[in-house]
């Protein structure tokens, strides 16, 4: 009697079938999340560059920009955070190097006005996945020479 259980194999799909579900489900739940992490991500480099291409057509308004970052794409949770700031510098290889208004470069030209602007947002997961923090904060900075 127990060769006759030991060789029917009726059932062992579907006992599979369930076994397996839960772990295609977290995978499929992961690949989404991950997903929308990196659509967040998409969204605030768009509205931090949203915030510069307004200065470039507008000239320096902080209000102006901010708002700008907000209203860059759908989402309400993209604020320009800390605030647009204006400052002189020089351009060098590593960077804006800031100096006095005025004052002439080390290539000979005379010190431009930048703008830079930070849009940031958080992202919280889909689930707790215990291994990994629930919420990511997302920060993106662009900056342009505006003169």
């Amino acid at each position: 009697m127990l060769g006759h259980f030991r060789d029917n194999t009726r059932g062992a799909a579907a006992i599979e079938f369930g076994v397996l579900v839960p772990l295609l489900t977290l995978m499929v739940i992961s690949v989404v999340d991950v997903g929308l992490a990196v659509y967040r991500k998409m969204q605030v480099e768009d509205a931090a560059q949203a915030g510069v291409e307004y200065a470039v057509a507008h000239g320096f308004d902080a209000n102006g920009i901010s708002a700008a970052v907000a209203n860059a794409t759908n989402s309400t949770a993209i604020t320009a955070n800390p605030g647009p700031t204006k400052y002189c510098g020089c351009a060098t290889a590593s960077g804006v190097n800031s100096m006095t208004c005025g004052s002439v470069c080390p290539g000979g030209a005379l010190a431009g006005t930048y703008t830079t602007v930070t849009a940031q947002a958080l992202y919280w997961t889909i689930i707790n996945y215990q291994v990994v923090p629930t919420s990511y904060s997302i920060s993106m900075q662009s900056t342009v020479r505006l003169q």
